[in-house]
């Protein structure tokens, strides 16, 4: 085994920008279908709350929080299954490093969304099951939590072993 110095060592990948474009659209695509799954589930389960007969016992707080939370859904399902339609759009037309910084893009601002569909629904949820004053509580204690493990621990990771 030889010893290399810092400086003689690989750094990066030896990929043409096409070929990195390649690779980055199709690890989004598995980070994607992760989160798509995620938020299908929960807005198909939203969608047949409105059909049972507890709606319309509600609070009229709670029915507010239920509606914000179906069109969050609705948008963060909307921003998850876009990348695959942007790429259906453009696909040969040779902007694939532009086709994914955009569906990268999407790709965040979905999870941003899917983010505050779990937290309204973690919300109306808890509200209905009880009307202790720790809801919010604990509502902002998982928030915390997704945030953490979502958006700070990978930032840190990106900052702490990124190279210039």
């Amino acid at each position: 085994m030889t010893d290399t110095t810092s400086a003689e060592r690989r750094t990066g990948r030896d990929e043409t920008e096409e070929e990195r474009a390649d690779r980055m659209w199709v690890e989004l695509l598995q980070e994607i279908r992760v989160a798509q799954t995620g938020v299908q589930i929960l807005f198909g389960f939203l969608l047949t709350v409105v059909f049972t007969p507890r709606y319309a016992k509600l609070q009229d707080v709670d029915q507010v929080i239920y509606i914000v939370t179906v069109v969050l859904g609705a948008c963060a399902t909307g921003a998850l299954i876009g990348p695959v339609s942007l790429h259906r759009l453009v696909s040969g037309r040779r902007v694939k490093p532009q086709t994914v910084q955009v569906a990268s893009r999407l790709t965040l601002t979905g999870l941003l969304l899917l983010l505050a569909t779990m937290t309204s629904s973690l919300l109306l949820i808890l509200r209905v099951a009880t009307h202790d004053a720790f809801v919010p509580w604990l509502v902002a204690g998982v928030v915390a939590w997704y945030a953490l493990c979502w958006f700070v621990l990978p930032l840190w990771t990106r900052r702490r072993y990124t190279t210039d």
